[in-house]
């Protein structure tokens, strides 16, 4: 997985009117835990937007006030009207313990069923999957070629080495849809 750097500050004040006033100079209230004590901080909202506005997944290193913690993006809170950042978890990695993790679905390939007028459709545009982080791709990636017209890949399907799928085996990754063109030419 690729890595990115965020700098950070500690806080030592809780509540909702410290969060609401770290809001206001444009930082975004963060905490990181798991494995350990939990450490209360706070980002530029800036430096967090190469973050979360991306399809990427990525290992992040925290640099707190000079201490550095490794983590994983775990949830994200928005205001439900202006879509501003309002809170980010932070889920901090450990060396030789699985961690659960979004990753990106890319297609490849010339489905059968597409030849032949069917339409390609991605179901799901990111799976949860569980492994040591070094183990953990950057994107899943699915190979369409033997599609043929009427079939879905389901998660069940897709077989990665040292992960196991999160995201439950019945849902759908992708399918050929039956077109008007795919019935005329059948």
């Amino acid at each position: 997985m690729k890595t990115i750097q965020i700098n950070g500050t500690a806080r030592n004040d809780f509540g909702k009117k410290f969060a609401k006033a770290a809001r206001r100079e444009g930082q975004v209230p963060c905490v990181v835990y798991g494995g350990g004590e939990e450490v209360a901080f706070t980002v530029d909202a800036k430096e967090l937007k190469q973050l979360i506005y991306t399809p990427n997944s990525y290992i992040v290193e925290i640099n707190i006030d000079g201490k550095v913690e490794t983590a994983v993006m775990r949830e994200v809170q928005y205001h439900p009207v202006r879509e501003q950042v309002l809170h980010v978890d932070f889920y901090r990695v450990q060396e030789g313990k699985p961690v659960a993790v979004t990753v990106p679905v890319r297609l490849t390939g010339n489905a059968e069923g597409v030849k032949v007028g069917g339409k390609l459709a991605l179901s799901a545009r990111k799976l949860v999957v569980k492994g040591l982080v070094s183990n953990i791709p950057d994107e899943i990636v699915v190979d369409v070629t033997p599609l043929k017209v009427g079939q879905t890949i389901f998660v069940g399907d897709l077989n990665v080495e040292n992960l196991v799928f999160v995201t439950p085996a019945t849902t759908a990754v992708c399918a050929v849809r039956v077109t008007r063109a795919s019935r005329a030419a059948q």
